[in-house]
């Protein structure tokens, strides 16, 4: 075991051309944290508000500062990463890489004004649509859990369709909740409107 040890510490010490594997290896250990946390304090960056106001402060964003989510009696307040950026890990990253096709319209001018917007919102709109279907709009359910939903404290149509579409897993919340915070695009031709 000794001479085992022995050997691998010789090697660590050991001079490769310039430097030791042993410096070569600390420094490439401490050049990862390093990189980690730029990319990972970078991607938080992309989570905040103001990153996504600066794209879309004249078109969703106003459009949100009308609704329950932006103001309300108990002053908790979602911002847009709740709602369009999944929290776990992996799915954020994926999400960040559709995103950037986003980014890339922005920059290229394909969305860059109102007019444009509105023009692609039914396309951007369904694509968020079928994401959140996907994963069962998880989202959602990072704030609102159904088993603490209260029946009794909502409307009679939502009290039915919450405990039987919703329960049995038919329906998840964007089949009902299309634009809860955002303003729909023209719904001609779109399943159900």
């Amino acid at each position: 075991m000794w001479q085992w040890i022995k050997k691998w510490w010789g090697i660590i010490r050991s001079p490769a051309k310039y430097f030791s594997l042993g410096f070569l290896t600390l420094g490439g250990f401490i050049a990862g944290i390093i990189f980690w946390g730029a990319f990972n304090t970078g991607m938080e960056l992309t989570n905040t508000e103001p990153f996504c106001v600066s794209c879309h402060e004249n078109n969703v964003y106003q459009e949100i500062q009308g609704t329950i989510h932006f103001t309300n009696r108990t002053g908790v307040r979602a911002i847009c990463s709740d709602c369009h950026v999944p929290h776990n890990w992996t799915d954020k990253m994926a999400r960040k890489m559709q995103a950037s096709k986003e980014v890339w319209a922005w920059i290229t001018g394909a969305i860059s004004t109102k007019e444009k917007f509105d023009a692609r919102r039914l396309h951007m709109a369904e694509r968020e649509w079928i994401r959140m279907k996907k994963n069962d709009s998880l989202e959602c359910r990072n704030c609102h859990e159904f088993s603490y939903m209260d029946f009794t404290r909502q409307s009679s149509r939502a009290s039915t369709q919450h405990s039987s579409s919703l329960a049995d897993g038919s329906k998840t919340c964007i089949d009902c909740h299309k634009g809860i915070a955002h303003r729909l695009p023209n719904m001609s031709g779109v399943e159900g409107f």
